[in-house]
């Protein structure tokens, strides 16, 4: 489980399997709110505002693009938030266990920090770049262009484009983000949970939710700016770390850089308790079903 403490009862394979599914439930749950904070962070035409509401966002686009346009490039982040959340919490878990006192088994609030920072950039290398990369730039080709039908004719553009450069595009401000932002949500989730416990406050969904809440809002505020220059570097037509930096200047200046934090707000308040919630009771349920499998096994050998 995602605590301080190690549980020996959380098998890597649970903490994989169980991130997975929470992954899953989080990206597709909370997509409309992502969609809206990309949408503003990309480059619009000048004198054009761009509204703050995400729910304004997503009736407009709704009204004016139907449906279909709004669960652009869902597919992707679903697939890449199954992928980076079952390497986030397993990789956390394990990671943590390598972090913690030998004595007491817990974690203080920077090695917390120093366990998701380090599984934030493991989850960038092999799952997030890759596939935010494709999100975003189906959500900008929709707008103008439209060259992609879907994400696997994406991939395969991008590819015979640019080769695997194209799809890491944005590399260095994702895998910053990552960092930052697993640093922050799971190092400030296991430190509220390690308080609630040393002051014996009971971990039930409304907790573990509560908890998620605190921890996304925390991650957004201090992770936007390289969340609006992974962005910028991702959109159809790509761009360096340099140029988006240089282009959220132009456009908005230092205040560009937090550019769609309401946005984001509204999804990580939300999707960091659906998370962590939806991890909690999936280890619950796939644990049991592990020791039990495990245990017929090893009576059949």
């Amino acid at each position: 489980m995602v605590s301080g403490k190690n549980d020996p009862n959380t098998p890597p394979i649970v903490s994989l399997a169980a991130g997975g599914v929470a992954g899953g439930i989080e990206a597709f749950t909370s997509y409309p709110f992502e969609f809206a904070k990309t949408r503003v962070q990309l480059r619009t035409q000048k004198g054009i505002p761009t509204p703050r509401n995400p729910f304004l966002v997503v009736t407009q686009v709704y009204q004016n693009e139907g449906l279909r346009a709004l669960y652009k490039g869902c597919a992707a982040l679903v697939v890449g938030s199954i992928a980076k959340d079952a390497v986030r919490f397993v990789f956390f878990d394990t990671i943590k266990q390598a972090f913690a006192d030998p004595q007491t088994g817990t974690l203080s609030p920077l090695r917390n920090l120093a366990a998701g920072m380090t599984a934030g950039v493991v989850a960038s290398i092999t799952a997030v770049t890759t596939t935010e990369r494709i999100k975003t730039a189906l959500i900008d080709d929709a707008r103008n262009e439209r060259r992609f039908r879907g994400g696997y004719h994406a991939t395969q553009v991008i590819w015979k484009e640019h080769g695997l450069p194209g799809l890491y595009r944005g590399f260095v401000g994702t895998t910053l983000k990552q960092a930052s932002a697993t640093a922050f949500r799971m190092g400030t989730y296991n430190i509220l949970k390690d308080f609630e416990t040393t002051r014996n406050i009971p971990q039930n969904t409304a907790t573990n939710f509560a908890n998620g809440s605190v921890a996304g809002v925390v991650t957004t505020l201090c992770t936007q700016p390289f969340d609006v220059i992974k962005t910028r570097s991702q959109s159809a037509q790509g761009a360096s770390t340099a140029e988006a930096v240089k282009s959220v200047l132009i456009d908005y200046g230092i205040r560009g850089f937090w550019k769609g934090t309401t946005m984001r707000l509204g999804r990580t308040v939300f999707s960091g308790g659906i998370l962590f919630t939806a991890y909690e009771a999936a280890v619950k349920i796939i644990n049991p079903l592990y020791s039990g499998v495990k245990h017929t096994a090893a009576s059949e050998a």
